[in-house]
């Protein structure tokens, strides 16, 4: 059972903690969230901890799966980039810009190069000048979070808007988004500090599927949808949907579900326009097997034991 509710602050933090992150696929229709499938209780906001019976049976599972992590990550000299993933500071391409933006350092000496290797356990390795723990003392946490609009999905935001990251209590962990969700869009992000399962859900190559409900203007034909399945071509290649069907229809508009596996930026919104069919509403409702199901848009819960392992299980199926 998840986790049970929180309540959220009335207004959302502006903290300008420097953390790194991840911001891609408006209104709210009423439409999109009667579509939404039933999940689990859930909490709201950034105090307290979550209480249940079933909690410290939980919290068990969990801490195996953050030692079956640690084993896989401290056999030796490893890229750095996946060090400072496995540490939780980010997906490893987050943490290679941190790399490339000379933030990191090994031994007290800066690295700005990709490919350089070192040992977490025998080397010190420094971001922003504070030491990294070592994967064996990383606590790994997971959050499904629905963002509403408004929200960005970045860690730090020179504008001080509101992140997702705010959304959920505020724990030792530093945590980051698996993947984005632009500024108009609505829905399901994940929320974890576990580096080696974001750089799973969302490099290309693991294909992990993304579903949405989109409400959109007009009413797309056999041949729009079957021309979305084929392919829509972008400046950076050809975007293609998974899978697509109608839902319903809401006056002059449709609603839409579709599933990809890929993540380019904002790329819903623009294969839409690229067949003439604008976006009115757009939100995530699962990444692989983890669902939306009643999360409120504000709220958020933890992950169970057994969502985290069907997330990893998804994408060994997809090597």
């Amino acid at each position: 059972m998840p986790d049970r509710p929180q309540r959220r602050p009335k207004s959302v933090s502006k903290d300008r903690r420097s953390r790194p992150g991840g911001a891609g696929a408006g209104g709210a229709a009423s439409g999109v969230r009667a579509g939404r499938k039933s999940g689990g209780r859930s909490h709201r906001g950034s105090a307290g901890r979550p209480k249940d019976v079933g909690a410290a049976k939980r919290s068990g599972q969990l801490e195996a799966l953050s030692k079956e992590t640690a084993r896989g990550l401290t056999g030796g000299p490893q890229r750095l980039q996946k060090v400072l993933a496995a540490a939780g500071i980010g997906s490893r391409r987050q943490c290679e810009e941190l790399i490339l933006a000379g933030r990191v350092e090994v031994d007290r000496k800066v690295v700005t190069e990709l490919g350089v290797r070192a040992d977490p356990e025998t080397q010190e390795i420094r971001l922003d000048g504070e030491v990294l723990k070592t994967p064996r003392q990383t606590h790994l946490v997971y959050y499904a979070v629905n963002k509403p609009t408004g929200v960005v999905s970045t860690s730090r935001d020179p504008s001080g808007r509101p992140r997702v990251v705010d959304l959920v209590p505020q724990d030792r962990a530093r945590l980051f988004a698996v993947g984005r969700l632009d500024l108009h869009s609505e829905g399901l992000i994940l929320l974890t500090n576990d580096g080696e399962l974001a750089n799973q859900l969302t490099h290309p190559r693991y294909g992990i599927a993304k579903t949405y409900r989109v409400l959109v203007a007009g009413s797309p034909g056999p041949e729009v949808l079957e021309q979305l399945r084929q392919g829509v071509r972008l400046a950076e290649g050809v975007a293609r949907v998974e899978h697509v069907v109608v839902k319903g229809h809401h006056g002059k508009s449709t609603l839409l579900e579709m599933v990809l596996s890929e993540g380019k930026n904002r790329e819903i919104r623009r294969i839409l326009a690229r067949v003439e069919h604008k976006v009115l509403q757009l939100v995530r409702i699962a990444v692989g097997p983890v669902r939306l199901g009643k999360l409120s848009p504000g709220e958020c819960r933890r992950l169970t034991s057994a969502e985290v392992q069907a997330l990893r299980s998804a994408a060994r199926k997809q090597r």
